[in-house]
């Protein structure tokens, strides 16, 4: 469904209507096997998105990464997920997701504990009677999940994980949790650049983001990073392991260390604007898509 390599990006949540279409159908054109972008409170609709993309395009997967559990009940999220996999068969995959603290107070929610605020979200989706026109197959579902308990809830519950702002080392010991079965999609972040000094000062206008987030920075502590690397934007230790930079062998041999290492799927967040993340994808699908 998915392929080996697809994109995530920021483009589909922020940007334009046409500049997403545009993205949309030229990573398709190029080859990349899924298209893969978030929910925020500032951005777009998750499944509205995806229709929207859906639409625009012929083949390619569309996936959420994430749809909030906090921006609907459970019957509006298992009855929209269906809805895109009835209307487009086999090219819809639903990632749910918990989110952060800040942006579910944002909300006006309390932010309960994840892992048991996730199963009882499942278990109201799975009791929810849907009486239009059903899926010829069950909507594909994979869970937003770092660290051991949210991963074994995924193997147990979904089709899956989808792991963000995480090195190979996770992908390594999430399939080790997941089992060989499971999806297991990575994203990975990227930017086309040989010198270190410019390629740092952009990866870590992308890490200061993340790094401001617990859910990640706990996750990093797990794999054995230190308060130091995790402090600010990030050491260069860092920084190193959770963007890719370089020149195109260079993203290509990290992509594939997500791969050998457990990972079933990884999806390349090419950061910069949006010209720069279509030269980018340009630029590397021959190097990710070649078999």
């Amino acid at each position: 469904m998915l392929g080996r390599v697809g994109i995530w990006s920021t483009v589909f949540v922020w940007g334009s209507a046409k500049d997403a279409r545009t993205l949309a159908t030229e990573a398709e054109e190029l080859g990349y096997g899924a298209l893969w972008f978030g929910e925020a409170v500032t951005g777009k609709e998750s499944l509205s998105n995806a229709s929207m993309l859906l639409g625009a395009t012929q083949r390619i997967a569309v996936a959420t990464g994430i749809s909030n559990i906090w921006a609907r009940d459970a019957t509006a999220m298992r009855a929209g997920g269906d809805t895109l996999t009835e209307a487009f068969p086999g090219r819809f995959l639903h990632g749910l997701g918990i989110s952060h603290l800040a942006e579910v107070a944002e909300r006006g929610h309390g932010y309960g504990k994840p892992v048991a605020t996730m199963r009882a979200y499942l278990d109201a989706m799975e009791a929810t009677e849907i009486t239009a026109a059903a899926p010829e197959k069950p909507t594909t579902r994979v869970l937003a999940a770092l660290r051991p308990k949210m991963l074994e809830l995924s193997r147990d519950r979904t089709d899956g994980a989808h792991s963000y702002f995480m090195p190979p080392s996770h992908s390594e010991r999430a399939r080790a949790i997941l089992g060989a079965t499971p999806i297991l999609a990575a994203e990975q972040a990227v930017v086309l650049e040989t010198d270190p000094v410019r390629a740092r000062a952009i990866a870590r206008e992308h890490t200061a983001v993340y790094l401001s987030m617990p859910n990640y920075v706990n996750a990093l502590l797990w794999l054995g990073f230190d308060e130091s690397d995790v402090d600010g934007a990030g050491s260069d230790r860092l920084v190193d392991a959770v963007v890719a930079w370089g020149d195109a062998d260079a993203i290509r041999a990290r992509v594939n260390e997500h791969l050998d290492a457990g990972a079933s799927h990884v999806a390349i967040q090419a950061l910069g604007g949006f010209s720069s993340v279509r030269e980018q994808l340009r630029e590397l699908a021959p190097a990710l898509l070649d078999g």
